[in-house]
C-alpha cells in the first residue's frame, strides 16, 4: 500500500496516510479511462444542432429557367444546395449523443484515474478544510500553501462556507466522494482530498 503525506491548511506535513491498493493502486487501464471520458463528454452534448435541407427551406417551387438553350447549367430549383439561400447537404438534425458503459467499467476507469494521480505524485491529502467565514482569499492562500493551481478538491461532506469560498476561483473545482468522475480527475492538475474523503472513497469503491 502506498503511503502519502498529510498536510494541514498551512501546507505543513502533519502525518501520513496509507492508501488502499484496491482503489489507489490498481493496474491502469487506459482504454477504460478514455472510454469513460468520451462517454461523459458525449452525454453532456445538447444535441440540438439543426439546419434545413432543400425540402425544408422556403421557396424554389418554380424551375428558374428552361432546361435547354440558355447557356446556363440546368437547374431545377433555386433552393438546391449550390444556390444562395438553398438547403444544406446532409444537414445536422437533433440527436442524442449519449451512450452507456457498464458500471464495473466505470468504476475500474475511476480507480485507474485515481491510481494515475498517486503514481505521478499529483494526489495531495489534507487533514481538513474548514473556514469560519466565506472568504475566497483564504481559499486561495490554502491552495498556495499546498502549492496547487489547477485542482479538483474533494471533501467528505458538503460545507457551503468552503464551497462558496472556492466558487470564484476558475481553476478549482469542488466535489464530493459520490460526485467525482473520471473526466474531472484526469483534467485536474492536482487532486486534493481530505482525510475523511479518502476513507469514504475507499469504502465506496474498494
Amino acid at each position: 500500500m502506498a503511503n502519502v503525506s498529510v498536510f494541514n491548511m498551512e501546507g505543513k506535513e502533519v502525518g501520513t496516510i496509507e492508501l488502499n491498493d484496491a482503489v489507489f493502486g490498481v493496474e491502469i487501464n487506459e482504454h477504460l479511462v478514455h472510454m469513460a471520458v468520451v462517454q461523459q463528454l458525449a452525454n453532456n452534448r445538447q444535441g440540438t444542432q439543426k439546419a434545413k435541407t432543400r425540402s425544408e427551406v422556403s421557396g424554389g417551387g418554380r424551375k428558374p429557367w428552361r432546361q435547354k438553350g440558355t447557356g446556363h447549367a440546368r437547374q431545377g430549383s433555386t433552393r438546391a444546395p449550390q444556390w444562395t439561400g438553398g438547403g444544406v447537404v446532409f444537414a445536422p438534425v437533433p440527436r442524442d449523443y449519449s451512450f452507456k458503459i457498464n458500471r464495473k467499467e466505470k468504476r475500474a476507469a475511476l480507480k485507474s484515474a485515481l491510481t494515475d494521480k498517486v503514481a505521478k505524485g499529483n494526489l495531495i491529502v489534507v487533514d481538513e478544510l474548514k473556514f469560519d467565514e466565506i472568504k475566497t482569499k483564504k481559499f486561495v492562500q490554502v491552495m498556495k500553501n499546498l502549492n496547487v493551481t489547477n485542482s479538483l478538491v474533494v471533501m467528505n461532506e458538503k460545507d457551503d462556507t468552503v464551497i462558496r469560498s472556492a466558487n470564484n476561483i476558475p481553476d478549482v473545482k469542488m466535489a464530493l466522494p459520490n460526485t467525482i468522475n473520471v473526466y474531472d480527475v484526469m483534467k485536474a492538475g492536482k487532486l486534493v482530498l481530505t482525510k475523511d474523503a479518502v476513507k469514504t472513497i475507499e469504502e465506496v469503491y474498494a
